[in-house]
């Protein structure tokens, strides 16, 4: 099945390196329920709902975009926020795979010009270490 069939490329797509795709697919496609909408050796595109990245396996021997020398964990400073219709069914499927969180689920809210939007959130560290946040929105308020 070709990418156009299953969907479009987003504009923008974090593209990140780990080491070891088939460890990296479990969490993001059968934990995060990602899907892969299009592959080849050593490197995928995932896709939930619009929210898309790309996973390719460091491999020193050929030419990837490295500034500096990669050290878990990996991806320090930024975190990914995905937005989803249920948080829960997320954390369950981790709950079960036993997979630790990074935080454990919080309400916050934020100002947005003269209301506040609230997000019910966690985050939870991929193989590799990149942070991941799992964001479902549960309304607004007045300020």
């Amino acid at each position: 099945m070709t990418f156009q069939a299953r969907g479009s490329f987003a504009r923008l797509v974090p593209e990140m390196l780990v080491t070891n795709l088939e460890a990296s697919l479990r969490f993001w496609r059968d934990l995060l329920g990602f899907r892969v909408i299009y592959d080849r050796t050593g490197f995928a595109y995932l896709d939930l709902d619009g929210a898309q990245v790309m996973l390719e396996l460091r491999d020193q021997a050929t030419r990837q975009w490295v500034p500096e020398v990669l050290a878990k964990p990996f991806g320090r400073g930024v975190n990914f926020q995905i937005s989803v219709p249920r948080e829960e069914m997320i954390r369950q499927r981790l709950d079960r795979a036993e997979w630790p969180l990074f935080m454990n689920v919080e309400e916050c809210w934020y100002q947005v010009e003269d209301f506040e939007v609230g997000v019910r959130q966690f985050l939870v560290q991929d193989p590799d270490g990149y942070l991941v946040r799992i964001s479902e929105d549960v309304g607004r308020r007045p300020r």
